[in-house]
């Protein structure tokens, strides 16, 4: 296969606390993200950055103000053969209207752009869909793209035949759709053959890794992942198509704990993922030589892993498992919903964002309870002294002894203390955990929970001031920034 797979891509995802090495201030603003994407490509040797379309405002002009800004680089490196550039289009079955137009007509835009530059012919042919819960919703993203290319050129090219096809990305948010990917996949593929009259060559599964953590938790979104990449192998074998697995780690343990100094531990966490997309904190609440050391590991270890299978017998516990776990977590949300959502309000913001369209629709609904968005989430929890790594562990660790299945939880999640243990470093005295809960968590990860290091307790102090000042009413803008500074993370 000629096309090129990326193992990095860099995302556009608001979780970094510092300042940009390339910037003057933390936040991104819309117009700022276009010398963003040329450091990441130049600085970071970076080989795709997500270009997203859901959810936040976009500058349309993409192509044509990079390839006029910086044409020495993207002479070099052409757009669609060795870097890429891929949108992540809205979902039109949760917000329809214009925005994924727009994106279509950029998308062929860029084609003619590119050509009169002489740097590619199409720089923009695949296309990342978020919230993917069926087949039919692949096939309509790709017909509806065909419809618009074939009356685009006809009326505006009519002697040029442009790319009329668009390949599909397809993010699957929640841990069900996660181990329904392989069905939906297969589904895709039988449809695809009819409709289009083209063999798929190749597929990117993209597995969200802070979505399903944030309406199932930590252990049933990594347990769903890890079957998901092992079903894929089979997947491959029998249809006779190559999958590219990607996922979307965030930099604290419940939304991935990927950083510079964890790359190691992930990718033997994670094997078989092809590429990883790498948020904002990575990038920027690091030093950049340890950046740069990191992502030079990961192009040279991540192609290299080999995935974990997991037999029919183990599949069935695993499901177990991850019922298990979920159901605890989301009992859990009743406690905690309240203050989460009252607190997210005062989360520093790192990007320009319309009203999100996300897992939830308007809000992410888990169970009765309308919730932030997962960095804001997961922010609210640290800030409170309470990461959402323990909403419901305890119990559901506890009642997996009863069952018997901690053994194939630790076997398909090896690194489950290791997360455990760095998120219990910013549990507060003042946390909402009980006695009975820490106890049990605690002998679970042989260490006491709570801060350890200098850093780690100036953050509990700064908990205790935010909760504080919460209570008054009043703002905890200012304290919340300093710690997440503290951590290297939003959320």
């Amino acid at each position: 296969m000629k096309r090129k797979i990326p193992s990095i891509m860099f995302s556009q995802h608001p979780d970094h606390a510092s300042v940009p090495f390339w910037h003057k201030r933390a936040l991104i603003k819309t117009h700022d993200e276009l010398k963003e994407c040329f450091v990441l490509l130049s600085q970071l040797a970076g080989q795709e950055v997500m270009w997203d379309w859901e959810g936040k405002l976009v500058d349309d002009s993409v192509i044509e103000r990079l390839l006029s800004r910086y044409p020495e680089f993207f002479a070099k490196n052409h757009i669609g053969r060795d870097v890429f550039l891929t949108f992540r289009v809205p979902n039109p079955r949760i917000e329809s209207g214009y925005r994924l137009g727009r994106a279509f007509m950029v998308i062929l835009a860029a084609e003619e752009i590119a050509k009169e530059a002489g740097v590619g012919a199409r720089p923009l042919f695949e296309v990342i869909l978020p919230m993917t819960e069926t087949a039919t919703e692949m096939i309509s993203l790709r017909e509806s793209f065909k419809r618009i290319a074939e009356a685009t050129h006809s009326s505006f090219s009519p002697s040029k035949n442009g790319g009329s096809t668009l390949e599909v990305v397809p993010i699957f948010e929640s841990v069900e759709s996660i181990l329904q990917s392989p069905l939906i996949l297969k589904e895709y593929l039988a449809i695809s053959k009819k409709t289009f009259n083209e063999p798929v060559s190749y597929i990117r599964p993209f597995l969200a890794r802070s979505d399903p953590a944030l309406n199932s938790g930590i252990v049933a979104t990594t347990l769903a992942i890890k079957q998901a990449l092992s079903d894929y192998v089979e997947l491959e074998k029998s249809l006779g198509v190559r999958l590219y697995p990607i996922t979307a780690p965030g930099a604290l343990p419940f939304r991935g704990g990927l950083t510079p100094d964890s790359v190691a531990d992930f990718l033997d966490e994670f094997c078989g993922i092809r590429t990883l997309v790498i948020q904002g904190a990575f990038r920027y609440d690091y030093p950049k030589a340890a950046v740069q050391k990191a992502l030079s590991y990961i192009q040279q270890k991540l192609h290299k892993t080999k995935v974990k299978r997991v037999s029919k017998s183990q599949t069935k516990e695993i499901h177990r498992a991850i019922q298990l776990f979920e159901s605890h977590y989301k009992k859990s949300i009743d406690a905690v919903a309240p203050n989460i959502s009252a607190l997210a309000v005062y989360i520093p913001s790192r990007r320009e964002r319309v009203q999100h369209i996300g897992l939830f629709g308007y809000s992410r609904q888990v169970g009765k309870h309308a919730l932030p968005r997962a960095i804001g989430f997961t922010a609210a929890g640290y800030s409170l002294g309470i990461p959402p790594e323990f909403f419901g562990l305890a119990a559901a660790l506890d009642e997996a002894k009863r069952q018997g299945l901690l053994e194939i939880v630790h076997e398909f999640y090896p690194g489950i203390k290791t997360a455990i243990r760095k998120a219990g470093r910013y549990v507060a005295k003042t946390s909402t955990l009980s006695n009975k809960e820490r106890n049990t968590i605690e002998k679970f990860i042989s260490q006491s929970l709570g801060p350890q290091t200098r850093s780690e307790k100036e953050h509990e102090l700064l908990v205790s001031r935010i909760i504080s000042e919460f209570r008054k009413g009043n703002n905890p803008h200012d304290l919340i920034e300093k710690a997440a500074i503290l951590r290297k993370s939003i959320g």
